[in-house]
Order: structure tokens, then sequence, then C-alpha cells
């Protein structure tokens, strides 16, 4: 008995001394594509500054087979985002998700009548999360038209218009690349940008304004550099349609024209827009008679 109680407290010593002499494995922190300081040694000064970024656009628009002139602004701004609610969170929580998101308007009038377009596009600064939500809203005399796509199990599409053949429904779609959140990566990191055949939901703009059906398209994506540039460009064979988007090579990347070329009413047409001014501002503590110089400094 003696003998066995002997062999048992070697062997529970020998184990004690094995695991304590043993050194610890670290584990490795997940990879990730969120921008890193020492990449970009600017990245958090000009996107955290308390400012918004804004970009006036001369705008020729694209619509009923005819081109019309306007102007076309995008505010980008970082903000703290609650991912149950998906809404801008007002208080700081360790559960907010910073985004980069994407407010893009339009204003042209066709004939008659003025056309007043928004998508707002709420995508994470870890880019190797999806865009969170998707907001478009047209605005014109025969009436409105209202899409909103929120990131759940799948993506959730509530679509509201005033016409018969776009009329309200609810859509699921798988999580495919969305068009719309690529203008908030080329922003984050346009080296990470899909390229290649690729699956992507086309921009919430189109679909509305041109009654085609919430689904993901077979698109051909590139981005090459031209001078001080780069250019990316999405092709959708079976639409028609090719989206390109030019913006400066070097940090902010700030987008400088973009160019859409669709058929319309029989005719291949070209939506063009181009920098008019770029600025940071807190717009929206802007808001009084004094501050529209301002404005008249965006040429709008």
């Amino acid at each position: 008995m003696k003998q066995i109680l002997k062999i048992f407290l070697i062997s529970l010593l020998s184990l004690f001394f094995f695991y304590c002499s043993t050194p610890e494995v670290k584990k490795e922190k997940p990879k990730s594509n969120t921008i890193k300081v020492e990449k970009y040694p600017d990245f958090n000064t000009y996107w955290y500054s308390g400012k918004a970024e804004i970009t006036s656009y001369k705008l020729s628009q694209v619509r009923y087979g005819e081109i019309y002139e306007g102007t076309a602004v995008n505010i980008f701004v970082t903000e703290e985002f609650l991912p149950e609610k998906q809404v801008k969170a007002n208080h700081q929580n360790e559960k907010n998700i910073p985004i980069l998101k994407l407010n893009s308007t339009k204003k042209f009038t066709t004939g008659i009548y003025p056309y007043s377009l928004m998508t707002s596009t709420f995508s994470p600064i870890d880019i190797n999360k999806k865009t969170l939500k998707i907001s478009f809203s047209s605005q014109e005399w025969c009436g409105n038209t209202f899409a909103q796509l929120n990131n759940k199990t799948d993506y959730q599409i509530h679509f509201y218009s005033y016409f018969e053949t776009n009329s309200d429904r609810k859509i699921t779609l798988k999580k495919d690349i969305l068009e719309n959140e690529l203008w908030n990566q080329l922003r984050i990191s346009p080296e990470n940008i899909p390229v290649g055949e690729l699956q992507i939901i086309p921009s919430f703009e189109y679909l509305s304004l041109h009654h085609k059906k919430f689904q993901s398209y077979k698109a051909e994506a590139s981005l090459v550099k031209n001078g001080d540039f780069l250019v990316y460009t999405i092709n959708y064979p079976s639409l028609k349609r090719k989206l390109s988007i030019q913006l400066k090579k070097d940090f902010p990347f700030t987008i400088e024209s973009w160019n859409e070329e669709i058929s319309s009413r029989g005719k291949s047409l070209i939506t063009k827009a181009k920098k008019i001014k770029t600025i940071q501002s807190a717009y929206w503590s802007k808001n009084g008679v004094s501050d529209l110089e301002e404005r008249k400094a965006l040429g709008l």
C-alpha cells in the first residue's frame, strides 16, 4: 500500500512540474480588416474630428430618356450605432457599433416638376461586417417612394410606393454585396474592395426609380489606378448598366466624380457627377441665417 501511495505521489508531482514549467500558449487575435492607425496615420484625426465631410457635385441626371441638370451632395460622417434598434445611438455604450454613414442626396427638375432623392447607408468601420441599414426616399410631384433595408438574420426590406407596378411589399434577401455599402468601403479601405465576378444588389435608387426587382445581379467589378486617382467600376450585363466611381488614390480617398451608364427608354445615356467643393463641417449645429455662407462655399 505504501509503495502504491509513493508511486501516486511521484506521478502527481511530475504532472504538476510539467504544467508549471510549460509556457502559456498565447492565443492569436482574430485577423481583422479594421483600419489601423499606422496604416492611415490621419484616419482617426480626419474621421473623428467632430465634423462631417460634405462634398457638392454638379449633376447631369438621366430620367425619362433625357438628361437633366441638377446638384448632388454626399455627406460622410462617423457615428455610434445601436445594433438591435438599428438607429444612431444617443449615448456611449460598449454595445454601440462605430459606423461610417453616407447621406447621398440629389436634386434635379424634369420638365415642370422637381425630384428630390436621398439614400442613407450605415456601414461598420470594420469592413468585415455587413452594412446594418439602408434607407432610400424619392419625392416628386407624382408621389413618394420609400425603401428600407435592415440587417437581421437575412436582409429585411420594406418598400412603399404610390405606383401600382411598384407597390408596397416586404422582401427577404440573402446577404450578398450591397452596391450602396461599396461607397463607404471605398472611403475606408479601397484596396480591400471586392473585384471580379460578383453577386451584387444594385443601388436602392436605381432599383426603385427603374422598377427593377430587388435581388442580387451578376456583376463584374474592377479597381484600377489612373494617375492620381482610383477608378472603381461595376458592370451589370443583364441590366445594361455600368457605374464608375473616381476617387483620390491617397487617404482620405475623396470621391471626385462618378458616371452611371444605363438604358433609358431604349437609349444608352450617362448620369454624370463632378465635384464642386469639399468641406468639413459640423453642419448639424449650423442652421442659422448666418450659416448660409458655408452653403454658398459648396456652390449650392
